[in-house]
C-alpha cells in the first residue's frame, strides 16, 4: 500500500500495543516499523530503472528480513526505554508483527513481494486491492488524527479508534478477497464460453476501488484485456486484444534491461513501436483508462529505446487523462 496508509496503521497498532505505558511515543514506534520494508526506496539513487523495479519489494519484504529487523528493533527499544516492565519477546512480537503486516498488505496489490527472498525469486501477489485505495485507508487515516488529539489518559476512547484503524481495513481486506473470488469465477466462465484459450490469466482492481476490475487472459501469442464489474448484469466480456510481439525483443534478447522487465512482468507483457521508439508494456498495471478508451497506453509503458526516460515509469500513466468525464464513466461502468 501507499506509505501514508503504512504509517496510519503502524500508528494505530503502536498505541494499541502499549500506548498505556509509552504514551503517544508508542504511535511513534509502530510508524516507523511499519515504513521500514520501504526503505529500499533508496536503492534507486544508484540502481538503473530496470534494476530497481526487481528490488523493490524484494528482500525488505521478506521474511528473513522481517525476522531480523524485528530483532534489531527490539533490542534497541528494549533498551531506549529502560527502566520499563515490557519483555523483550514482547517487544519481539510487537516488532515482529508490524512489519509482518506490511509485507502481508503489500503482497494483495500487483507490485508483489519477495517473501522468500534471497532463498526464492519468486514474488508473491494476491492481485486484490488497488496500491492506492481510499476505501482501505480512510479508516486508518481517520483514526491516527483522533489518536493524535486524545488525551493519552482517555484509554477506552484511544481503543476505540485503534480498533477502527486497524479492523475495519481487515474486513475490508475480506470484501475485496470476496470480490476477487467472485470475479474470477464470472471471468473464468465466461472465457470458457467464448472459447478464448489461455495459458496466463490475471484480475486485479482498476484505479481507487475494487468494484471494477481489469481482466488479462493470453498466452505467448498475446493478451485479451478488459474490464468486468462486480455488479455486470451481462454475462458477457468486451475484450481487446494485444499481440505480445516477441519479434521486436529478439535482437535485444541479450540486453539486461530487457531481461529483468521481462522477469519482473512475469511474463505479462507487450512490445509495439510508437513512432521511433520501442515500448515494453508491463500489462499488470492495467491502462490509462482503459474502461473510458479500450485502445489506450498501458499505465507501465517502458522506453526501451531511451531507457533514461524511465525513472517514474510505474507512476507516469498511473492517473494519466483523468477528468471529470473519465470519472463519470467509469462510475457508470461499476453500476453496469
Amino acid at each position: 500500500m501507499d506509505s501514508i496508509t503504512h504509517i496510519a496503521l503502524g500508528a494505530c497498532m503502536g498505541d494499541a500495543f502499549c500506548g498505556r505505558k509509552l504514551g503517544k511515543k508508542a504511535m511513534l514506534w509502530g510508524a516507523m516499523a511499519q515504513s521500514i520494508p520501504d526503505i529500499d526506496f533508496v536503492a534507486g539513487f544508484w540502481m538503473d530503472t530496470a534494476d530497481n523495479l526487481v528490488a523493490h519489494r524484494g528482500i525488505t519484504h521478506s521474511f528473513l528480513f522481517c525476522i531480523l529487523v524485528a530483532l534489531l528493533c527490539a533490542y534497541l527499544a528494549e533498551r531506549w526505554h529502560r527502566p520499563h516492565n515490557i519483555s523483550f519477546s514482547r517487544w519481539l512480537l510487537f516488532f515482529g508483527g508490524v512489519i509482518f503486516i506490511h509485507i502481508f498488505i503489500d503482497a494483495f496489490n500487483n507490485y508483489g513481494v519477495g517473501w522468500f527472498e534471497p532463498f526464492s525469486h519468486t514474488r508473491i501477489t494476491f492481485n486484490t486491492i488497488y496500491v492506492a485505495d481510499p476505501f482501505f485507508s480512510i479508516w486508518p487515516g481517520i483514526a491516527i488524527i483522533f489518536l493524535l488529539l486524545i488525551n493519552r489518559n482517555n484509554r477506552d476512547s484511544r481503543k476505540k479508534w485503534w480498533l477502527i484503524g486497524m479492523v475495519v481495513p481487515a474486513l475490508y481486506l475480506c470484501y475485496a478477497l470476496w470480490n476477487k473470488y467472485q470475479i474470477d469465477k464470472d471471468v473464468r466462465a465466461i472465457l470458457k464460453e467464448e472459447k478464448i484459450e489461455y495459458k496466463r490469466y490475471f484480475t486485479t482492481p482498476a484505479p481507487l476501488q475494487n468494484w471494477l476490475w481489469f481482466v488479462v487472459a493470453g498466452n505467448d501469442s498475446g493478451y485479451h484485456v478488459g474490464y468486468h464489474s462486480v455488479f455486470d448484469r451481462k454475462h458477457e466480456l468486451q475484450l481487446s486484444y494485444f499481440p505480445r510481439n516477441d519479434q521486436f525483443l529478439e535482437p535485444l534478447m541479450n540486453n539486461h534491461d530487457v531481461k529483468q522487465l521481462i522477469r519482473f512482468s512475469e511474463q505479462f507483457y507487450t512490445v509495439e513501436r510508437w513512432s521511433d521508439t520501442l515500448i515494453f508494456n508491463d500489462l499488470r498495471f492495467g491502462q490509462e483508462i482503459g474502461w473510458y478508451d479500450p485502445k489506450r497506453p498501458f499505465a507501465f509503458h517502458y522506453f526501451l529505446t531511451f531507457p533514461y526516460e524511465n525513472r517514474l515509469v510505474v507512476q507516469r500513466g498511473r492517473f494519466a487523462g483523468w477528468n471529470r468525464d473519465v470519472f463519470k464513466v467509469m462510475w457508470r461502468r461499476i453500476r453496469s
